[in-house]
């Protein structure tokens, strides 16, 4: 049993695979302080200087000057602006991963082109038969 494990472990497609997940991790944090540090910022300025983040609707009723704030006071909240923020950082990572796709497609050779096909079997069997018969 420990053999097999191993021979599985070893095959090519769990390491790839392992390192896919690897990487996804690290390319997830790059774009995600992308989003936090650099677009956020750029949204919210040209949103009028508006924090998504703090976007919340309380379900006492009573008005908080922050998400933290009412949370500090134990009111329930509805965060829709932590979610217009989940909403852009799927956006802005499905863009560079269409980005990243496209730029590796662009690297790939180009598929060679299959030799035109010729007759069957069946049609050369045929023809063979045909000409027996002359």
């Amino acid at each position: 049993m420990l053999k097999e494990f191993k021979d599985f472990i070893m095959t090519g497609n769990v390491i790839d695979f392992a390192v896919a997940v690897i990487m996804a991790g690290a390319l997830g944090a790059v774009i995600n302080g992308f989003v936090s540090n650099i677009a956020m910022p750029f949204i919210g300025y040209f949103a009028g200087g508006m924090n998504f983040e703090d976007l919340h609707y309380a379900m006492d009723g009573k008005e908080y000057a922050s998400l933290a704030a009412a949370k500090e006071a134990g009111a329930a909240v509805i965060a829709y602006g932590a979610w217009i923020n989940t909403i852009i950082n799927l956006l802005i990572v499905g863009l560079v991963m269409f980005m990243i796709v496209k730029a590796y497609n662009k690297t790939k050779k180009p598929a060679e082109e299959a030799a035109p096909a010729g007759p069957s079997e069946v049609d050369l069997l045929t023809e063979i038969r045909d000409a027996l018969k002359k």
